[in-house]
């Protein structure tokens, strides 16, 4: 297992944090690391089947972040310890500290999304969608699925109703684009911008790319 990786900076440091804020929130689970070629991708869940005859869409969030060091490595950690070393190192980082060394904590083996690897090439431009339908499909998604689900709702019908809400595809739109992108891209804060949002395709995987960052689904 990896020692340490080293962010370029603090700002970097700052953006991680509140992008796995924003990720714990959705599932407080665990959280891929990936890092190579002086890149850290960072995958998150945020909807997944829960077994084999589960019909619910794989959703997962992806950002990236320059690495100043850390050598190749693929990690599954827990996404709350990871807020907790990066919570730490704020105390003790400043501004203008250079880059930032990061000791990941413990993995993890029991995650039940961790096998599912995107492709990391061979994505082919598929098109575009305007931010604003996002994040009305979005608006209209988490409407029904609290409509839907009263208080003391069990797991299981949470979950199956959150699979057939977020597992629709989003009107008029080709290559089909589960309703569960808006969802994921609204909730981890990629849809600030003006600029459409770009689809890409790599086999049964689609990509939905801003420049906030990218939703994976299939």
């Amino acid at each position: 297992m990896v020692q340490s990786f080293a962010l370029a900076d603090s700002p970097s440091l700052g953006d991680l944090k509140v992008f796995l804020s924003r990720a714990a929130r959705l599932d407080s689970g665990s959280v891929r690391l990936i890092g190579g070629s002086g890149v850290l991708a960072i995958y998150v869940p945020v909807l997944h089947p829960k077994g084999l005859l589960d019909a619910a869409p794989t959703v997962l969030g992806l950002r990236t972040f320059a690495l100043a060091t850390g050598g190749e490595f693929d990690l599954v950690v827990s996404c709350r310890a990871m807020l907790d070393r990066i919570a730490m190192l704020s105390v003790t980082v400043n501004s203008d500290s250079g880059p930032v060394d990061i000791a990941p904590p413990p993995t993890e083996t029991s995650a039940a999304w961790m096998g599912i690897s995107p492709p990391r090439g061979g994505w082919t431009a598929a098109g575009s969608i305007d931010v604003d339908v996002l994040e009305q499909v979005a608006r209209e998604g988490i409407a029904e699925v609290a409509a839907a689900i009263p208080t003391g709702t069990g797991e299981q019908l949470v979950h199956k109703v959150r699979s057939e809400v977020w597992g629709r595809g989003i009107p008029d739109i080709e290559p089909r684009v589960p309703a569960g992108v808006a969802f994921a891209a609204t909730s981890l804060g990629f849809l600030k911008t003006n600029t459409p949002a770009q689809v890409f395709v790599a086999g049964n995987w689609t990509r939905v790319s801003t420049r906030g960052g990218h939703i994976l689904s299939r």
